[in-house]
């Protein structure tokens, strides 16, 4: 100990440094030694040292010596140390104080690495507030939120670079999970996350927007992403998840949520992914309470693993987690058993036309023709090709009649067609809870069942008349031979993106596929694909008639975006409907899958938010050969630009206001609007409702654990902690 706590000496490593003597950096940190030598409290040394790192992490690349950059790298890692050994003594009374030392800690996370220089600069102003007399409510609850994005982006850097070598190493050696929990807390983001812990337990005095969240603590890094409620058992889950097995009826807390996860009844995540991923929308839909979290607050969970637990999500983000035995009659007045069928909808199917057998070109489809020809995603798809033409690319679509047109030949190993062995199994479920069989026993029975389905659709022969069809649509649509352009293959229900279901990311999507013979499988794979468990669940959860689900497929060529995301026409952080949510990763792909990805809000008065930069390693390709590359993705520059973010703008108006008339609509609601660039050209794939869950919003039970909060409070900033 008395090694680690030795005074760290800078003069004597700038004077072994002799490369950086004499340079503006090496002056500037020599200034430093003589102002540390006359003035030795931790406030000073804290701000010294922060912006020297900063300074030096600035002006690096300046110095074109490798030699010199070796020695200033020296120093700075001397700098963070010292400045690791200050930051505990450093105990500010006040306000002000406190908001001092956060714009410090956070200053000093940019010059070590953790956080870019491009995201400093859109957040450095919102910190810098501390010399002011008072504050809003409003005011500083956004700098507590900006400073509590600093240590999580700062995590999530230590993550980006190092967890795909540590679940290497934890495969032989589990102790090496630890590691990068080890690195983030050997940095400064531990003195950042403990001082921004502490402004937000004040500010969650002054608000009453408190979490209560078990007897753990650090709560205020708690924040809730979707609203809802949930009773059932606590799975603490430390590690990856991709290989866990969910239950429907357990509340889980994740390091970061698997990307194919099945129906639970509540979660909480350490790397949130982002607020508009497939998980996030069907959670939202579903009124499943969703939640971020600190590795910390994972950590103090641990020892709930097991137990029977309430949670809840406010509709302002507060956050209950507490033991079955102090529940509220109330609370288990939520949790009475309802009738099978309640709050489901019915996917309506009177207008669905199964006798056009016609591969057709997506420009003759429009929105009238969801869910009669196709499902939503050609259909819309069509209707922005009339509006965007240029913005759209060209596209096939395989009608729900072919499916089913397949589904009448016979199955192998079945004494009835496919169709028919599907219809059988529904049949029997409904006879066995007749009978009183446990939901549980029906529902394995049909898995069963849909597997054997799935495998035979797989292996199902296409007819001739369909696949000479297709052959000669390649040609005179997409402009070439059947197998020379590699396509996008997208599942196509009638079962999603519907007004009060999404859907997102149910069903199957073949990227970039060139090889004829893979395009041919391809389009059987995607058929079987509602029949997947994970499909079928989320259906069954939401929809009264889940039997009733029709495929078409969406053929579209690839699009080799340098990057891809997600629009919401609301601001989903800000609450106004008016404010638009971007979500933006690398490649293609991006966002929808729960990527770490760069989200923005976009403000209808003017201006924007950054509320998380990107934090992949690696991203997608779409070569023209077929399949997907990967590339290493780098974070110093921003992945969405100025013009970029303008152009979505003009977009979100135009949609708002075109596309209701357009398709003679009475929707009133947010659209979700997946898009790319590609040379700075704005490309537009989908289109579809943001479907909220109106039940959780309209909530009686958390409206009234929702505080009423007077933002425009003023707070002297003087005020004692």
């Amino acid at each position: 100990m008395q090694t680690f706590f030795k005074p760290v000496d800078v003069q004597s490593l700038l004077n072994k440094s002799k490369l950086v003597k004499g340079t503006t950096l090496g002056d500037k940190v020599q200034a430093f030694v003589q102002g540390k030598s006359s003035n030795d409290s931790p406030s000073y040394l804290v701000n010294e040292t922060a912006q020297l790192l900063l300074d030096i992490r600035e002006g690096l690349l300046e110095e074109k010596r490798p030699m010199a950059r070796l020695q200033l790298l020296d120093i700075s890692l001397k700098l963070e140390e010292l400045l690791f050994q200050n930051a505990p003594n450093w105990e500010p009374t006040t306000v002000s104080g406190q908001l001092e030392k956060i714009c410090a800690l956070t200053t000093a996370s940019v010059g070590a690495g953790y956080l870019e220089l491009w995201e400093w600069e859109q957040i450095s102003g919102t910190l810098s507030k501390f010399g002011q007399d008072q504050l809003s409510l409003a005011e500083l609850t956004q700098v507590l939120e900006t400073a509590r994005a600093g240590v999580e982006w700062s995590a999530a850097m230590v993550k980006a670079n190092y967890q795909e070598v540590v679940d290497t190493y934890t495969t032989f050696e589990p102790k090496s999970y630890a590691f990068i929990d080890d690195r983030i807390r050997g940095s400064v983001a531990l003195h950042l996350g403990k001082s921004v812990g502490e402004l937000g337990d004040f500010i969650a005095k002054e608000s009453a927007l408190t979490n209560l969240v078990m007897d753990i603590p650090n709560q205020s890094t708690f924040r809730g992403l979707n609203p809802g409620y949930a009773f059932g058992e606590l799975v603490v889950v430390d590690g990856s998840s991709e290989d866990i097995e969910v239950s429907s009826d357990k509340i889980y807390i994740f390091q970061r949520s698997p990307s194919d996860l099945k129906p639970i009844a509540g979660i909480a995540t350490v790397a949130e992914g982002n607020m508009v991923s497939h998980v996030q929308l069907l959670a939202r839909n579903l009124g499943i309470p969703n939640a971020a979290l600190s590795d910390a607050n994972l950590q103090s969970l641990k020892k709930y693993d097991g137990e029977r637990v309430f949670y809840a999500v406010s509709n302002k983000g507060n956050v209950i987690i507490k033991p079955e035995s102090k529940m509220t009659d109330q609370e288990r007045g939520l949790f009475v058993k309802k009738e099978r069928n309640t709050d489901k909808i019915e996917v309506p199917i009177e207008k669905i036309q199964l006798k056009n057998t016609d591969v057709l070109n997506m420009r003759d489809v429009d929105a009238s023709d969801s869910g009669a020809l196709c499902g939503p995603k050609a259909a819309n798809l069509g209707q922005l090709k009339k509006m965007f033409p240029e913005q759209v690319v060209e596209g096939l679509v395989i009608p729900f009649g072919i499916f089913r047109d397949h589904m009448d030949q016979q199955m192998p190993g079945a004494d009835s067609s496919y169709w028919e062995y599907l219809n059988a199994m529904f049949v029997e479920a409904e006879r066995m809870r007749t009978i009183g069989v446990s939901e549980p026993e029906v529902e394995n029975y049909q898995l069963r069942q849909l597997e054997t389905l799935r495998d035979a659709i797989k292996k199902m022969p296409l007819k001739a008349d369909f696949m000479s069809q297709l052959e000669a649509k390649f040609k005179t649509v997409l402009g070439s031979d059947f197998g020379k352009i590699p396509v996008f293959l997208r599942s196509d229900t009638n079962m999603e993106d519907l007004k009060d279901f999404t859907g997102a990311g149910l069903n199957l999507t073949l990227f970039n596929v060139l090889d004829k013979e893979k395009i041919l499988n391809g389009v059987k794979e995607v058929w079987a694909s509602p029949y997947t468990e994970r499909s079928f669940k989320w259906r069954q959860k939401y929809l009264l008639n889940p039997e009733n689900v029709f495929p078409s497929i969406l053929v579209i060529p690839s699009v080799d975006v340098d990057y891809s995301g997600v629009l919401i026409s609301k601001g989903i952080n800000s609450g106004n409907d008016k404010d638009l949510t971007v979500a933006f990763s690398r490649g293609a792909g991006g966002a929808v899958d729960g990527q770490s990805a760069e989200t923005y809000t976009i403000y209808d008065a003017g201006g924007y938010r950054l509320l998380a930069p990107a934090r992949e390693p690696l991203y997608n390709t779409l070569p023209d050969t077929g399949g997907t590359g990967k590339k290493v993705a780098t974070f110093q520059n921003r992945v969405v630009n100025e013009k970029n973010l303008n152009e979505i703008k003009i977009l979100a108006n135009t949609i708002r206001k075109t596309l209701p008339e357009a398709t003679n609509s009475d929707y009133e609601g947010a659209y979700d609007v997946e898009l790319g660039f590609k040379d700075d050209k704005l490309w537009l794939f989908q289109i579809r409702p943001f479907v909220e869950n109106k039940k959780a919003v309209s909530s009686g039970y958390l409206e009234s654990i929702t505080p009423k909060i007077n933002t425009e409070k003023e707070i002297s900033l003087s005020t004692k902690l």
